[in-house]
């Protein structure tokens, strides 16, 4: 199978779709691998790395992508990138079209590429592995990028989140109590700041309180909840996340104006959506806007700033999907793997609708 790894055009994302020991491995299997050069620069990989390994290094996003009956990348397409997608390729990334414009959905489907969504991948007990390594990284984050907005020369209030003595912590709040939010709890935690996290199951609820011990308040998340912590919140975070689906919208334009001024609010579910009305997609060259006074930080590709540690962990995660695509074809691997097939969005100019 011949295998493309385009460079990564998105503005701030520095990850890569295989690395050099993942060529070698499909080189060594008789695949052929086009990467393009400097695909891999913002990861550290080098050409010659991705050549010594076996990669053919080629010189344009034509080429990679042209040459290529499986394309790996990272973030979803751009407009250009789709146009170089033509009928019988396989696309391979995260693709996140619950919250894609829909002309990028029907340009998509005009190519009649088959795609598959490494964040819909989902096991039989509800696991998504290989979304699960990259929320994990994103809720890690969360308490830096709170800590520095926060501060008074950011625009915040000047608390700092573990407080001092004499001086009470700052209160974060995060709605979800899934991967991206027990990571964030957890890290919070331990940066000292006063934890609440919010759920509708009781079961996540259980889980969190075992993950993180006895310092952490639990609420179901009842829309009277909600509105309540976001009321004395210092940080809000949304970590909300449906799959498949858009994410529902729990934190109204209201609620916001309730917020303390110059309070923070890091929306993680604004890939597919957003939990929070005022929030709107944002990028790291300009990360955070203000509305109703609290500053809002909706970056949706958090991870792509930490591209080494977030590349090795989500293709950890990716590889045997990618190793059984390329050694089946996409019909038998489909065929072969349900968490696979739960991944599939596009095939054949239609939207896979899943009903398991």
């Amino acid at each position: 199978m011949n295998i493309g790894v385009p460079r990564e055009r998105r503005p701030y994302e520095f990850r890569v779709g295989l690395s050099p020991m993942g060529v070698g491995l499909l080189t060594a299997a008789g695949h052929v691998c086009f990467v393009e050069r400097a695909a891999g620069a913002g990861v550290g990989y080098t050409d010659e790395e991705y050549a010594r390994a076996g990669a053919k290094i080629v010189y344009s996003p034509d080429e990679a992508f042209g040459r290529a009956d499986l394309v790996l990348k990272v973030a979803r397409p751009t407009s250009e990138e789709i146009a170089l997608l033509h009928e019988g390729q396989l696309l391979l990334g995260l693709l996140h079209l619950a919250a894609a414009r829909p002309e990028k959905i029907q340009q998509l489907l005009h190519q009649r590429v088959t795609t598959i969504a490494y964040e819909q991948i989902r096991l039989d007990d509800g696991t998504m592995p290989v979304l699960r390594s990259l929320s994990q990284i994103g809720g890690r984050m969360t308490p830096q990028i709170a800590a520095t907005l926060l501060q008074n020369n950011h625009g915040g209030t000047g608390v700092l989140l573990g407080g001092a003595p004499g001086v009470p912590p700052a209160e974060v709040a995060i709605l979800g109590a899934g991967t991206a939010g027990l990571g964030a709890a957890r890290a919070f935690q331990a940066m000292d700041a006063h934890v609440t996290v919010l759920d509708r199951n009781l079961n996540r609820l259980q889980e969190a309180v075992t993950r993180c011990g006895g310092h952490l308040t639990t609420l179901v998340s009842y829309p009277f909840n909600v509105a309540r912590v976001c009321q004395y919140a210092d940080v809000l975070v949304g970590a909300v996340l449906v799959p498949g689906e858009r994410t529902p919208v729990l934190v109204s334009r209201e609620v916001v104006r309730s917020m303390k001024p110059r309070s923070v609010i890091i929306d993680l579910s604004i890939d597919e959506g957003g939990c929070v009305e005022t929030s709107r997609p944002t990028t790291h060259e300009h990360p955070t806007f203000v509305a109703e006074g609290v500053t809002h930080y909706c970056v949706p590709n958090v991870p792509g700033i930490v591209a080494r540690t977030s590349t090795h962990a989500f293709l950890n995660a990716a590889w045997p999907y990618i190793q059984l695509v390329a050694e089946l074809g996409a019909p038998a691997a489909l065929a072969a793997n349900p968490a696979l097939r739960r991944g599939l969005v596009t095939h054949e100019g239609q939207l896979v609708t899943h009903h398991d």
